[in-house]
C-alpha cells in the first residue's frame, strides 16, 4: 500500500519529485556530516584546535544565517530555474574555495558559501518547491525530495575517506566541484524543465481565467490566509516552537562535526563510525517513507511536535557507554528522528502559514537554525578543550533535546488552537 502510493505518486511527477531528491543530494556538500569528515585534516592543515577550527565553522556559519533571510526570499520572486542555477554556481565556487583554503581568513569564506549555498539555499529550493506545488500529497513530495539526505549521508562520507586517500583533502573536494557544476546541475535543471512556474504566476493565471489554482499533482490549492514574514514573527505561538524548531540544529550538527573526535575518545575507528552512517541513512529512509503519507492524512502539525524523543533518546544513551554496538541504535535513533523532523518539519510552515509567501517564511527559519547549527560544534569543542569529559557534554545534548520536544509540543498546540480562527485548512482537505 504504501510503495503503491509512493510509486503513483513518482509516475505523475517524475520530473519535479527526481529534482527535489536530486537538489537536496546536493545540498550534502555543505552539510555538516560531509565538512566534517574533512575536519581533521583542515586542522592538521592550518595547524587548528578543537576550539579553533569550530570557531572558523562557527563565524561562517553565522555569517551564513545573517544573509540567509535577503538570498532565500528571492525563490519568491525568480523563476525557480533560474534561482536554481545560480545556488548551484554559488555552491560549485563555495567548494574550489574550501579546496584552496591556505588561512584562516579562507576557510571562513569557504565555510560561508558552503553553508550559505549548500546547507542553506539548496534545501530551501528544495523543500519549498515540494511544499509550494504539492497541495494533498506535500507530505509524500517532501518525503520524497528527503531521500537526497540520507542517500548524502549514505554515499559521500565512505566515498569521500577513500577519494581523501587517494587524492588527498583538496583534491577531493574540487573533484565535487567538477562534479557539482558538470553534472548534477546540469541534470537538475533538465528536470526542471519548465513546470515550475513561480507561485506569483500561477496565481495570476488562476484569476485571470477564473479556473481553481492546481498544483502540478493536479490537486486544486483549497483558500487559505497566507501569512507574510512580518506576521509569523508577531505569532507568539512561532516563538514557542522555535527552541525545538533549532534543537535538532544545535544537536546533530555538533555530533556530526565531531564524530571522529568522538570515535577517538571512545576509542573506535573512524572507518567503524562513518561506516554505521549507513544504520542512520536506513533509518532516515524508512521513516520519511511512513510520514509522508501520514502527514498528507492527519497533518504535520499531529506528528512534528514528537520529532526530537528520539534524538533526545540516541544522545543520552551514547552518554551511557564506550561500547562500540551503541553506534549501531545510536545512529538508528537520529535517523528516526532526522526522518520525523525532516519530512513534517518541511510540512508544518505550509499547513500553518500558507505558500504564498512560503519562501521568505521559510528562509527565515533556514536563517535561524543555521545560526543554531553555528553553536552547535562550538559547544563541545570548547568544553573538551577545558577538560570537561564527553559523556557528560552527550548528556547536555540529551537535555537540550527533551526541553526542546516540550516546546514543540506547546507551541504547535497554541497555534493549532487558533487554526479555524485564521480559516487556515485542515490537511487533506484539498
Amino acid at each position: 500500500m504504501l510503495l503503491s502510493e509512493y510509486w503513483q505518486f513518482v509516475r505523475r511527477n517524475r520530473r519535479l519529485a527526481a529534482f527535489g531528491f536530486l537538489i537536496t543530494l546536493c545540498s550534502s556538500f555543505g552539510q555538516t556530516f560531509f565538512i566534517g569528515v574533512f575536519g581533521p585534516h583542515v586542522q592538521a592543515d592550518l595547524g587548528l584546535t578543537h576550539t579553533e577550527w569550530s570557531g572558523v565553522y562557527m563565524l561562517g556559519t553565522l555569517a551564513s544565517a545573517a544573509a540567509l533571510p535577503f538570498t532565500g526570499k528571492f525563490i519568491d520572486q525568480l523563476s525557480l530555474r533560474r534561482y536554481t542555477l545560480l545556488v548551484g554556481i554559488g555552491l560549485g565556487i563555495a567548494c574550489v574555495c574550501m579546496a584552496g583554503s591556505t588561512a584562516v581568513w579562507s576557510a571562513v569564506l569557504a565555510i560561508f558559501l558552503l553553508r550559505q549555498c549548500g546547507q542553506g539555499l539548496m534545501t530551501h529550493v528544495s523543500m519549498t518547491t515540494m511544499a509550494r506545488y504539492f497541495d494533498a500529497a506535500r507530505g509524500r513530495a517532501i518525503a520524497v525530495a528527503t531521500l537526497g539526505f540520507p542517500t548524502g549521508e549514505a554515499l559521500l562520507p565512505i566515498l569521500t575517506v577513500a577519494l581523501i586517500g587517494a587524492l588527498g583533502w583538496r583534491m577531493a573536494y574540487a573533484s565535487y566541484a567538477l562534479l557539482l557544476l558538470f553534472a548534477l546541475l546540469p541534470l537538475a535543471l533538465w528536470l526542471l524543465g519548465g513546470q515550475a512556474l513561480p507561485i506569483e504566476r500561477r496565481a495570476a493565471h488562476a484569476a485571470s481565467t477564473g479556473l481553481p489554482e492546481v498544483t502540478p499533482s493536479g490537486v486544486e490549492s483549497t483558500p487559505q490566509r497566507d501569512w507574510n514574514r512580518a506576521e509569523v514573527m508577531r505569532d507568539r505561538a512561532f516563538w514557542i516552537m522555535l527552541p525545538g524548531v533549532l534543537a535538532p540544529s544545535i544537536i546533530v550538527t555538533a555530533l556530526f562535526f565531531h564524530h571522529l573526535n568522538i570515535a577517538d575518545i571512545k576509542g573506535w575507528s573512524a572507518q567503524w563510525i562513518t561506516g554505521c552512517y549507513l544504520v542512520y541513512s536506513i533509518a532516515s529512509v524508512l521513516t520519511m517513507l511512513s510520514m509522508g503519507p501520514l502527514c498528507d492524512r492527519f497533518g504535520a502539525r499531529r506528528l512534528f511536535p514528537h520529532s526530537l524523543w528520539p534524538l533526545a533518546a540516541g544522545t543520552l544513551l551514547l552518554s551511557l557507554a564506550d561500547a562500540a554496538w551503541l553506534v549501531v541504535p545510536y545512529l538508528a535513533l537520529l535517523g528516526i528522528s532526522t526522518g520525523m523532523g525532516q519530512t513534517s518539519g518541511a510540512a508544518i510552515w505550509a499547513e500553518l502559514y500558507g505558500v504564498r509567501h512560503l519562501g521568505a517564511v521559510r528562509s527565515l527559519v533556514i536563517a535561524l537554525r543555521v545560526f543554531a547549527s553555528a553553536l552547535g560544534p562550538i559547544i563541545p569543542g570548547t568544553l573538551l578543550d577545558r577538560g570537561v569529559g564527553l559523556d557528560p557534554i552527550l548528556a547536555l545534548l540529551g537535555l537540550i533535546g527533551v526541553l526542546g520536544g516540550c516546546c514543540l509540543l506547546l507551541g504547535v498546540w497554541r497555534a493549532s488552537g487558533r487554526r479555524e480562527r485564521y480559516s487556515i485548512r485542515p490537511p487533506g482537505s484539498g
